[in-house]
């Protein structure tokens, strides 16, 4: 089959010369040949093989696809498997597989150019935490069957809460007892125990079962009983709680410090109560999970089975236990002290004891500074169970009763919102005694005497003697005494007839005085009635034109004023005319001569607080009661059944430009996670709703990523969701393939927050079923001759889609005597059409017939039908 052609030279050749062969192949048959050929070069010998090789394909499959470790988060993961060909021709490989775990094998079959790779894509669906170990066969051209082993694990993403010192997991922390005010501060890892990163929240479940809040839980039953109707069930567990962080994100196998802090208050009572009875137990649940995982809030609202939820949760609980107790503190004698009455300069003082009547726990106390009292010791430390005694003085520096409120300040340790880590001391309590005292003086007589009016040579102003020193004064002061307003010796004669309007100066006016004297007034001596001189400087006095200006700005505004007020009683008793007259008020006035029902407190509907918009502060928690409150009140609010596809607003756009933090996106439910249509027909179109709840003040912008060709009748894809707003997207879901389908698709939040929807279904072949297949007809009495014989057959549909319907009768070489009504039509979704079968008697009639049932782009089924005929003899 090989072929030599080539001229052989007769001489030498020369060097640089070349001799030129051909060898030609022409196969036979496919098989590979091998042969030589021998060159002779002078007295070499030279062997050159020759080879004759079929074209052949030679596909090659990768044995093993290992997809590793991925989360159980409704997500479609894809692989890709390569087929090489290394041969000379094209090659024709297919896929089979007969389970459910792989989806989506694309293509399933193919051809390969030589010297080339094709990829198959194979679709996982990481709804159910298992390990997967799948293996499908591959037929390649040339070749046996190869297997190929599809490996894999999907775990859940867990959380683990660990203890910062040993390092186990923790179930529960006990801050045991504290004082209401104080705080107390724990340390824990928070560890993602995954190999993806997880965003996570914080939330506080306060309506969780078995939960208490604030019961004494080491009382009587009926205690505890009566204390429940005592307790304000609408308290903010967020302030007793404190857990910092209370988001994040962790990546993959790593792990973060958790501060909690747990501050106990005391609950408002409706009326007072003991303080002794005020202990409060607390047991709370802190669950840490991933972000969205909110499915079972959506429960309830589609009302089918759409509302589905996940059965394997990404969260961990940590249960928060610890009680709150009240300081007491007992005094003897009592919180009022009363002090003996002492002089001023004295001092009496009263031992008081205090005593701490917790059996728990200790108290350091500080006793505040007041006037006229002092204590010893300012401030000391009791144990349980243990008293004090403290001194109290009563030093009064002045004269009178005093009835002082001593504050008596209880020291604990208190945590600063914004450094949780620093925890710092501070008054937790104020306990308040009242201390009563009187501070009487000494009683001296003071003796005036007379001044006989004889002015010493040394005198002030006054005309009395300026004492300069303490020990210079006696116990008398002296006066002057003059009836001057019944004497006229000492008035001058020009001074007799002088004005009344004029004021009379006393001797000493002038030296206590801090006033200057008026320009327009006159001054005149007491005794002799002689006009003072009064200076009046230039400098710093108002001239006339002044004061005038100053009078006629003061009448200004008098003025102003006066008519303002004026204008607003016009106002006011024109609005009482139009109120008073009109044609049905007749002057009555209202209620006039009834009495008022008595009315008690118990009546009095109390009105339910409106749920509040949750904080923007990053320290405060998401509780379960305040997120079923806004998802309430989202939900009472309408379902806005067509919104705008993009922001258009200059506020939606501002909205839907902003980064969401995880506890933002925790309040926003898309869902349900997990979308089953169930059993449904191909060719039919079903829908479900996917329901969008925005509890955040801002608007969102939802935008949802369909590839599958099943779901492409989803609409809308695009919405702008308000505040507070509950809507819903239906999903719409079309298949011809017979067999289980499962895939997901991927929504978006403002463009950067992505989350998956699984969409589950199951697609049946059309077909309907027979109530029987096979019918014998008995002579029915009351019909007419020829037609006794008849009965009916229902033909039901279970399938969500209409199906038409044909009979056929199988006459063979004979006529058939049965007949059938209606011959075609069609059968709604879920329902039944009943058809009669009539037997017609004859001679040589058969009495057995066969009908098909022909259903369009589905099945067949054959009915056979004897008709029983008795002979009576």
């Amino acid at each position: 089959q090989f072929k030599l052609i080539v001229e052989n030279p007769e001489i030498p050749i020369a060097p640089g010369l070349q001799v030129k062969a051909v060898v030609e192949y022409t196969p036979k048959g496919a098989e590979d040949l091998q042969d030589k050929l021998t060159l002779l070069v002078d007295d070499d010998v030279v062997h050159i093989p020759v080879l004759g090789i079929i074209p052949y394909c030679d596909l090659e499959v990768e044995s093993e696809v290992d997809f590793g470790e991925m989360i159980a988060n409704n997500k479609l993961v894809t692989k890709e498997i390569r087929i090489a060909n290394r041969g000379t021709t094209s090659g024709v490989f297919r896929v089979l597989y007969d389970g459910v775990v792989l989806l989506n094998i694309k293509p399933a079959r193919g051809v390969i150019k030589p010297k080339s790779v094709r990829k198959i894509k194979v679709d996982i669906c990481t709804d159910v935490p298992g390990v997967i170990k799948e293996m499908m066969k591959v037929e390649l051209e040339s070749r046996d069957c190869a297997e190929v082993w599809i490996k894999g694990v999907v775990v859940e993403q867990v959380l683990k809460v660990l203890g910062v010192s040993c390092g186990k997991v923790l179930k529960c922390i006990n801050f045991g007892p504290l004082y209401f005010g104080t705080s107390k501060t724990e340390k824990v890892h928070l560890y993602n125990e995954s190999p993806e990163s997880l965003d996570w929240v914080a939330v506080l479940e306060d309506n969780a079962i078995g939960g208490e809040m604030g019961t004494d839980l080491q009382g009587s039953t009926d205690a505890v009983l009566h204390d429940l109707s005592l307790k304000n069930k609408d308290v903010d567990v967020s302030t007793l709680i404190l857990c910092v962080p209370n988001q994040g994100t962790l990546p993959p196998y790593e792990k973060s410090l958790i501060t909690i802090c747990f501050s106990p208050e005391k609950f408002e009572r409706d009326f007072e109560v003991n303080d002794a009875s005020l202990i409060q137990d607390y047991v709370l649940f802190l669950r840490f999970e991933a972000v969205g995982e909110r499915g079972s809030s959506l429960q309830g609202l589609s009302g089918d089975a759409t509302a589905t939820t996940r059965k394997h949760s990404r969260h961990v609980d940590l249960a928060l236990m610890g009680s709150g107790f009240p300081v007491i503190l007992t005094f003897k004698p009592g919180r009022v002290i009363n002090f003996k009455d002492c002089f001023l300069g004295e001092q009496t003082s009263v031992v008081c004891t205090v005593k701490n009547e917790s059996e728990f726990l200790p108290v350091t106390f500080k006793f505040r500074k007041a006037a006229h009292f002092n204590v010893s010791p300012e401030r000391g430390t009791l144990k349980t169970k243990s008293e004090k005694e403290v001194m109290i003085s009563f030093s009064p520096r002045q004269i009178g009763t005093f009835e002082m409120k001593q504050i008596i300040d209880i020291i604990g340790t208190g945590v600063d919102k914004n450094n949780v880590d620093a925890l710092k001391t501070k008054s937790i309590h104020q306990i308040y005694l009242t201390l009563l005292g009187v501070c009487k003086s000494k009683q001296t007589s003071v003796v005036f005497t007379i001044n006989p009016g004889i002015t010493p040579l040394i005198s002030n102003e006054t005309g009395q003697f300026v004492v300069r020193g303490k020990e210079q004064l006696s116990d008398t002061a002296p006066v002057a005494i003059l009836k001057s307003t019944q004497t006229q010796i000492h008035i001058h004669r020009k001074n007799r007839n002088c004005k009344d309007d004029a004021l009379i100066a006393f001797p000493n006016d002038r030296a206590a005085s801090l006033r200057p004297s008026e320009w327009n007034k006159k001054y005149r001596t007491i005794f002799t009635k002689t006009e003072r001189y009064n200076y009046v400087d230039p400098e710093f006095a108002y001239t006339d034109f002044e004061q005038l200006m100053r009078k006629a700005n003061r009448k200004h505004y008098i003025d102003l004023i006066s008519h303002v007020r004026q204008c607003r009683l016009e106002k006011e008793a024109v609005r009482q005319f139009y109120i008073y007259n009109n044609p049905v008020s007749i002057g009555i006035k209202p209620a006039e001569g009834l009495k008022s029902p008595n009315i008690s407190i118990s009546e009095f509907p109390k009105k339910k607080p409106e749920p509040k918009m949750l904080p923007s502060d990053d320290n405060c928690m998401l509780t379960s009661r305040k997120l079923a409150a806004i998802v309430s009140k989202s939900t009472n609010k309408g379902i806005w059944s067509w919104l705008s596809p993009v922001p258009s607003s200059t506020q939606e756009k501002e909205d839907c430009r902003r980064t969401l933090t995880n506890k933002q996106l925790h309040q926003i439910f898309i869902g349900p996670s997990t979308i089953d249509f169930g059993d449904v027909c191909v060719y039919s179109t079903t829908t479900k709703e996917l329901h969008i709840i925005n509890n955040l003040s801002v608007h969102i912008w939802i935008q949802i990523e369909v590839e599958v060709a099943e779901l492409q009748e989803t609409s809308p894809l695009s919405q702008v969701v308000p505040p507070l707003t509950k809507t819903h997207i239906p999903v719409v879901f079309e298949t011809t393939t017979v067999g289980m389908f499962k895939s997901s698709f991927k929504y978006k939040i403002n463009k950067q927050h992505v989350g998956y929807v699984l969409v589950i279904a199951h697609a049946m072949p059309i077909e309907l079923q027979l109530s029987t297949r096979e019918l014998i007809l008995n002579p029915v009495a009351g019909c007419l001759a020829g037609t006794e014989f008849r009965r009916t057959v229902r033909v039901c549909n279970p399938r969500n889609h209409p199906v038409g319907f044909t009979w056929t009768a199988e006459t063979g070489d004979r006529k058939s005597a049965f007949t059938i009504k209606p011959t075609k039509g069609f059968v709604e979704p879920y329902s039944d059409v009943e058809c009669e079968v009539v037997w017609h008697p004859g001679f040589n009639t058969p009495e057995t017939g066969q009908f098909t049932l022909c259903v369009r782009k589905g099945n067949s089924i054959n009915l056979k039908c004897f008709a029983k005929v008795t002979i009576h003899v």
